[in-house]
């Protein structure tokens, strides 16, 4: 997909949040196309008359409903979801989602993260599945391993402190690495840092 023709549709109750998003992604020259609606079984039915490559959602609409969920997404393989964070969400609930945002964010950071997603979508395709982490969790973790804290990471990207403990954790569960340390070297295998980054 590429991401002048993105199908993005956002599923949120709240008008106001749903026009902030509109307008940040019509800011955006990658031309979005935007459609909205209040509950996700909506989706299946508009799925089969137009493609839908990523949905902006509120967790909120599926903590109850994880097995709604499951089998919309199990059905539309090629969409990515992304999750609106605005409340404190438990962790579990967020990590059910590709990636989230806060709305906090930045207008630019959130495109970024619609551009990377689709980039990293566009590569899984290309090649065999597997945890891959994400542009922004390789940011994350570049600046992990160099001894940043959480809020100093959110300063440098730009990000909330929340999501930067939300990539944490996703990068964790890719991984399977929970120490810094471990981090670290799995950062120096995969050649995402250079081991002269940590020489004086």
């Amino acid at each position: 997909m590429t991401n002048n023709n993105l199908h993005i549709v956002i599923i949120e109750p709240s008008s106001v949040i749903y026009e902030g998003l509109n307008a940040i992604l019509g800011y955006s020259d990658d031309h979005f196309s935007v459609s909205r609606f209040g509950k996700i079984d909506e989706i299946p039915n508009y799925s089969v008359r137009k493609t839908v490559d990523v949905v902006l959602i509120n967790p909120g609409l599926i903590q109850n409903n994880l097995k709604v969920y499951d089998a919309i997404r199990s059905n539309l393989p090629q969409t990515r979801w992304i999750g609106i964070v605005y409340s404190f969400f438990d962790q579990h609930l967020l990590s059910v989602f590709d990636d989230v945002f806060n709305v906090y964010d930045t207008p630019e950071s959130i495109i970024s993260l619609v551009r990377h997603i689709t980039d990293q979508h566009d590569e899984n395709e290309q090649g065999p599945q597997q945890e891959k982490l994400s542009e922004r969790e390789i940011d994350v973790l570049k600046l992990l391993t160099a001894g940043n804290s959480n809020k100093e990471i959110a300063d440098k990207l730009n990000i909330s402190t929340h999501t930067v403990i939300s990539h944490r954790k996703n990068i964790s569960q890719k991984t399977g690495i929970k120490s810094v340390s471990g981090l670290t070297i799995y950062a120096v295998v995969k050649n995402l840092i250079n081991l002269e980054d940590f020489k004086e």
